[in-house]
């Protein structure tokens, strides 16, 4: 009677553990695609623009070439043309962050934000969810300025960008290279006839031989960067680089099988030529993707983004003294709003000393009388107060993970008996096939640049730890032959298995709680460890499952044998 308690107890553990793990992994995602920016009721006004329209440059020309890695944009022989503009123009290495989808890269390229406070997507979302920015971006900062604004690509770009800020426009659903062939030839009409001072134009067949066609080193990749760059020969044709500036930039990059949207650094490095009117030539430091929308503000004559993170490439541009003078100024009255608006919005005070001493710095002395950095003092102190509020919250957490760890150690050295040891290997058994199933014999990345779909991963996920956790449970049913001492026997067995092999899992989730919290709130989580938990999350579900399934198989062999 004893024995049958122990079965139904963790019968029921399982099977609880199994639900509990399904609603936390599906909340955690969906927390995530609901993700708004601590921003998005406190929006950063727009300032005065540093410059008037048309001081450095008559139009700026965008080419998002989306997906394209920085190592395929460095080869000449696939990218000639992008080569011959890197010799004419200045050029650097781009770095982006985390996650690194389309969405949040398009959004950080326009509103000068990083994913966080940037109020775009933080996940790629159906077209129907996809909101429109509620922050200051290029469009609509050019509207305000009196200039006009075109775009053609990815029919993405007709939900992100307000479409009052949008002059002219060509959208489509389609991402091959017969899509981008009719990206361009919406776009050439507009070029020759110049009517707008900014235009974007996406291309997208890279990224599409990334996620379609073979990944980032199948020669499908090659032929469609060439493709790519045989577009863009035909679009700076159109151009008078005397008095016209260009840019060309992607939004993110792909691991080698194809995908991104994860942490991994080839995903997170991008390249970026700027070319023509009011650039000086030349091979520049790394930069950031942040970077980008205050320096097409500032060449197209507009205020600097009102929630931009990053700074203007100034040492990129040819200005005067007195040109700069009025950019470190303008940059200065922006930063000092932007972290007034962080603090408000994510009720932090200010103050504090670190945000109260930089709000006085940008305030009062500013980068132009000081030498000192308003980008560099602002974001610090950002950081500074995310990190105060971090820190708060992930104390109470730690100690709630480090008592949910520590008990059923504790349990395990109470109860320890003959089997404990088979146990505890078994369960370790199960993590490493696990493990090497998915990353040596699949190839997939811990992150979500190997995740193309919730289907995709809860298919693959499921079978391997199915092969997984039967290996396992046939080396321990073997080694203490369960199946010759009882059905309550090898049932318990099969369920202590599933149980330790639940706990071992637990600790990747545990880790995440502590320092991301239980979903996804008020700021972006560390995507490594948030990775970590929601792939032994959906582990949980199938071993819990599975646990129930193995124990009744079990008890029949069992009873089969006469036992």
């Amino acid at each position: 009677m004893k024995i049958n308690r122990w079965i139904l107890s963790g019968a029921a553990a399982c099977l609880v553990l199994a639900l509990g793990a399904y609603f936390w992994a599906t909340g955690l995602f969906n927390s995530l695609s609901a993700y708004r920016s601590p921003l998005h009721q406190a929006p950063p006004a727009p300032g005065e623009a540093p410059l008037p329209p048309g001081t450095l440059t008559r139009r700026v020309v965008f080419v998002l070439i989306d997906g394209l890695r920085e190592d395929t944009a460095l080869q000449p022989q696939v990218m000639p043309f992008l080569d011959e503009l890197r010799s004419q123009g200045a050029w650097a290495r781009m770095h982006s962050r985390p996650p690194s989808y389309s969405e949040p890269g398009y959004t950080a390229l326009f509103t000068g934000a990083w994913p966080e406070l940037s109020d775009g997507p933080a996940i790629n979302l159906e077209y129907e969810d996809i909101p429109t920015w509620n922050q200051d971006n290029l469009f609509s900062a050019a509207r305000r300025a009196g200039l006009q604004s075109a775009v053609s690509g990815y029919y993405w770009f007709e939900k992100l960008i307000p479409q009052e800020a949008v002059d002219l426009s060509f959208y489509t659903e389609g991402e091959d290279k017969e899509a981008d062939r009719a990206v361009v030839d919406a776009a050439l009409p507009w070029l020759q006839t110049g009517n707008a001072e900014l235009v974007l134009i996406h291309l997208d067949q890279v990224d599409y031989a990334g996620h379609h066609e073979g990944g980032a080193r199948d020669s499908n990749w090659l032929a469609a960067a060439r493709r790519s760059d045989d577009l863009l020969r035909e679009i700076a044709a159109q151009l008078d680089l005397e008095r016209d500036t260009l840019l060309v930039c992607s939004d993110h990059g792909h691991i080698d099988a194809g995908g991104h949207g994860g942490q991994d650094a080839i995903t997170l490095l991008e390249p970026f030529v700027l070319v023509g009117a009011g650039v000086q030539p030349g091979h520049y430091e790394d930069i950031a993707m942040v970077d980008v929308a205050p320096t097409l503000a500032v060449l197209l004559g507009t205020n600097l983004p009102a929630a931009s993170q990053g700074g203007p490439l100034s040492g990129m541009l040819n200005l005067t003294t007195t040109q700069q003078d009025a950019i470190r100024s303008a940059l200065a009255a922006q930063q000092e709003q932007l972290l007034s608006n962080y603090l408000v919005g994510t009720g932090a005070s200010a103050t504090e000393s670190a945000p109260s001493d930089a709000i006085r710095l940008i305030a009062n002395s500013g980068y132009a009388g000081t030498g000192e950095n308003p980008l560099m003092a602002s974001q610090s102190a950002l950081e500074a107060a995310r990190q105060e509020r971090l820190n708060r919250e992930r104390l109470p957490r730690a100690i709630l993970a480090l008592a949910a760890a520590l008990l059923p150690l504790l349990l395990i050295f109470i109860t320890w008996r003959r089997e404990s040891a088979w146990l505890l290997a078994g369960a370790a058994l199960f993590m490493l096939l696990f493990n090497l199933i998915y990353a040596l014999l699949l190839g997939r990345t811990y992150s979500l640049s190997s995740v193309s779909g919730a289907g995709d991963l809860i298919l693959w996920v499921g079978g391997m730890a199915f092969l997984a956790l039967l290996v396992s449970w046939l080396m321990v049913v073997s080694g203490l032959r369960a199946l010759q001492v009882s059905p309550r026997y090898v049932a318990g067995i099969s369920l202590w298995l599933a149980l330790l092999s639940i706990y071992l899992l637990s600790l990747p989730v545990l880790l995440s709680f502590t320092i991301n919290g239980l979903l996804v709130g008020w700021t972006l989580p560390d995507f490594s460890s948030m990775f970590l938990a929601l792939l032994a999350l959906i582990q949980i579900l199938f071993v819990g499952v599975l646990g129930l399934l193995f124990s009744a198989t079990g008890a029949l062999l069992a009873v089969s044998r006469g036992r």
